[in-house]
């Protein structure tokens, strides 16, 4: 599974962003899509998923604020941001948590694929 992020920026506090992140490869063994974020010195911290049935859950700081969309085929995944805080400022990265390893050998087991990362920057 690739991942392929854009999107991203920079943008005052209170403006909007939208993040993109399209899946290739293997994308029907993709079982659930999500973005993370890490900001300088911080732990990376999940944002969003969004699983293939669904289902969706947020960070609870970011609830209310962001919306997590995937397509019905699991190929593109976006974030859409709005009322963008500072504290939001971090390197943004798509995951897929997938039932095919590396080799593109399908398992039960879930293996986890991550996107490039792209800078969100929310000046105050």
């Amino acid at each position: 599974v690739q991942l392929v992020e854009s999107g991203g920026g920079l943008v005052q506090a209170g403006g909007s962003l939208r993040l993109s992140c399209a899946a290739s490869g293997s994308v029907r063994s993709i079982r659930a899509l999500g973005w993370y974020r890490q900001a300088p010195e911080k732990e990376r911290e999940l944002v969003a998923f969004v699983s293939s049935g669904g289902r969706t859950d947020y960070a609870d700081s970011v609830k209310g604020r962001f919306t997590i969309t995937a397509d019905n085929a699991q190929t593109l995944v976006s974030l859409e941001m709005n009322n963008l805080k500072p504290e939001d400022t971090a390197v943004y990265y798509c995951k897929a948590k997938a039932n095919v390893n590396s080799d593109g050998i399908y398992s039960n087991d879930l293996f986890g694929y991550w996107g490039q990362g792209n800078q969100v920057t929310v000046s105050s």
